[in-house]
């Protein structure tokens, strides 16, 4: 028995490409496909010949390609030879002669609660169409269309809704993304592939219930999955949540597939399928669940065979340092966390690294994307070494690093080795894990926990902690306490929520408990079982403290240089954020306004309001346009490339940032994201 939630279209054999004709909807099934799971249908209009084209989707992937080889008689290399410009012609002049946009099919409730079936029109993300242009273009598409169907237009981008503010919903009816999609049933968020035993819970205590038994061959299905989930087969949200929450960044890492799907529980009470074996696979337009009549014949998961392997961390004694005197390459002595806010000091501060690396990987078929990379930057035709550099003074220009001090592994193991309490319960649970004891594994991690957080922090480390800030403890305001271990951002490994933070600290002796809190954290249950799963030895593993000064946030929230849900994507960015600090969004207790931010052509786009009824104001956007650019430029180095012809420049960054209430951004964490 399947569920199937969306399917694909079967492809015609023929080109049915339709020139000049009304479209009534038996002819828009017949040569559309599916996306996302809404039929959808390309449509060029000729303003020079006064008729449009509705395109077989099958035969006609790319609107341009049809464009240039079916009405203008181009060859195609001569297209990809000069693309860009072509591009230019048909997405960005105002005095274009043809108009490209998608047809999609719809159906919604009305006012009084009955479905009803309407199209939508829009154009590409990166179409520049004035007010005017995309009335005309509504308006032409309009009267071509049987007039039963409803026609509503979609802004691609957020100038077009800015464009179409001036002119009346009465003339051109329009619908936003974030409403036609915000709220929608299913929604991929890591695309993957499972077979396991569905565990549908309703609510988190009868999840809690039951969490003790849970296994890799489980797929967890329930409205909100907590952050300190085991590492199971796939994940399933019966409610909403951003790619870029904590449990979505962990499926990545994971490699495990997550989606939203609102009605599991219709589906589950239809089907049967609580507790049975299922298949589940997700893809950017199809999410699905097959019952199994039998169980499967399981082998365990890669990742039990799999091995992290960790360089050896430096513990000879080490000064705590400003992270601005720190370089990516101290990540063995005060973690990768504060080695990478002491590298983005570098960066800002030296104006020497090459950040254009992402943009001069060929893009076929590109050979660089440099030139859009000089247009977002405001130049024309420069040379490699003035896009170099205006690149460096433009990230610079846009946020700056936070301060504060990291305190390196050394003075963790001073305050370990003080206590021969602490060493006994190190020895019990070193041997627990050796005798892979998982039965024990949590009650001595908790005792090890309470024995760290109460144990007298020896004077010598006392007087370093409180020599890092000369300003007298009353005078220091509140500070903020981060985790920065040597076993987090690994390949394969990304422990994100993983370790503590404490964000809101005061005087000495709170910095104190906050340092042993955060220290603690190494040894949660959760953090010892899911090095344990990977291969990191207890001996290895190490945490660093970063202690920086609070600074208050009108705005913050989380960047992943990528589209978490299409992974093929290179011009997109995904930005989430909500008022306030960024720990509201990555911790899930708001549900945050989310934008896609085209870094290539420009332009951006609202995905969702989540918790909000109001969009941002257009320059607030325009300044989170500029803050992801920045983001990606700052890949090219991140990434390992500065310098270097055998890395990935495509690897993305996560980063958490935040807008101080004078405007300007700060850099709170920088590091990989897990694809």
């Amino acid at each position: 028995m399947t569920a199937q939630l969306v399917t694909d279209a079967a492809e015609p054999a023929v080109d049915r490409t339709v020139v000049g004709e009304n479209l009534s909807l038996p002819l828009f099934r017949t040569l559309s496909g599916v996306l996302a799971g809404h039929p959808y249908l390309k449509v060029v209009v000729d303003r020079t010949e006064d008729t449009w084209h509705l395109l077989d989707t099958a035969a006609h992937p790319f609107h341009v390609n049809y464009v240039a080889t079916r009405v203008l008689g181009m060859e195609l290399a001569a297209l990809d030879a000069d693309l860009d410009a072509f591009n230019a012609s048909v997405y960005m002049d105002p005095e274009r002669r043809f108009l490209l946009g998608v047809l999609s099919l719809h159906t919604g409730e009305d006012a009084e609660g009955r479905e009803r079936t309407f199209l939508v029109l829009e154009t590409t993300e990166a179409d520049t169409m004035n007010g005017e242009l995309l009335a005309f273009f509504y308006e032409f598409v309009r009267a071509r269309v049987d007039g039963r169907l409803p026609l509503l237009l979609k802004p691609a981008n957020h100038g077009q809704e800015e464009e179409l503010a001036a002119i009346s919903e009465r003339r051109v009816p329009r619908i936003l993304s974030h409403e036609l999609f915000g709220s929608r049933t299913r929604t991929p968020l890591n695309p993957g592939e499972a077979t396991g035993r569905l565990r549908f819970f309703r609510t988190y205590e009868e999840y809690a219930a039951e969490e003790a038994g849970l296994g890799w061959a489980d797929i967890v299905a329930m409205p909100c999955l907590p952050d300190d989930v085991p590492r199971v087969a796939g994940f399933l949200n019966t409610a909403p949540i951003t790619p870029l929450s904590h449990t979505n960044v962990l499926a990545s890492g994971w490699g495990i597939p997550n989606a939203i799907v609102l009605d599991l529980e219709q589906l589950v009470e239809q089907d049967g399928l609580d507790g049975v074996w299922v298949r589940y696979r997700v893809r950017e337009d199809e999410i699905s669940l097959e019952r199994l009549e039998r169980e499967p014949v399981l082998r365990a998961p890669a990742w039990h065979q799999q091995r992290i392997r960790l360089e050896p961390p430096l513990l000879e004694d080490a000064p705590v340092l400003a992270l601005h005197r720190l370089r990516a390459a101290d990540s063995d002595r005060y973690g990768t966390k504060a080695a990478n806010l002491g590298e983005l000091h570098h960066v800002l501060d030296s104006r020497t690294a090459d950040l254009t690396a992402f943009y001069g990987k060929p893009r076929p078929p590109r050979e660089d994307l440099y030139g859009h990379l000089a247009a977002r930057l405001g130049l024309s035709s420069p040379s490699m070494a003035e896009l170099r550099a205006r690149a460096a003074e433009f990230v610079s220009e846009t946020l700056g690093a936070p301060e504060g001090v990291a305190l390196p592994f050394s003075l963790q193991q001073h305050f370990l080795a003080s206590s021969p309490a602490l060493q006994q319960g190190i020895g019990k649970l070193k041997m627990a894990l050796e005798l892979d004891a998982t039965d024990v594994l949590d009650p001595l991690c908790l005792q090890l926990q309470q024995l760290i957080r109460h144990t007298p922090v020896p004077e010598s480390v006392t007087r370093q902690i409180s020599q890092a800030f000369p300003a007298p403890a009353a005078a220091r305001g509140r500070l903020v306490v981060r985790s920065s271990s040597n076993a987090e951002d690994l390949p394969g490994f990304s422990a994100a929520g993983v370790y503590d933070s404490v964000t809101a600290v005061h005087g000495t002796a709170e910095l104190l408990d906050a340092v042993r809190q955060v220290w603690a954290s190494l040894v949660s249950p959760r953090s010892v079982r899911l090095r344990h799963q990977v291969g990191i030895s207890l001996d290895d593993t190490y945490m660093g403290v970063i202690i920086q000064e609070y600074v208050p946030a009108s705005l913050g929230g989380v960047l992943v240089t990528c589209d978490p849900t299409r992974r093929e994507d290179f011009r997109n960015v995904y930005l989430n954020c909500s008022p306030g600090s960024p720990e509201r969004v990555v911790d899930g207790s708001v549900l945050p306004q989310q934008y896609l931010y085209n870094t290539v052509e420009g332009g951006g786009r609202t995905v969702a309001l989540g918790s909000w009824g109001d969009g941002l104001p257009a320059a607030t956007r325009a300044r989170l346009a500029d803050l992801s650019l920045t983001g990606r430029l700052l890949q090219s180095h991140f990434s390992g490339a500065d310098g270097r012809a055998d890395v990935d420049v495509d690897r993305p960054l996560d980063i958490e940032w935040l807008m101080t209430e004078r405007g300007d951004f700060r850099l709170v964490q920088i590091r990989p994201y897990a694809l």
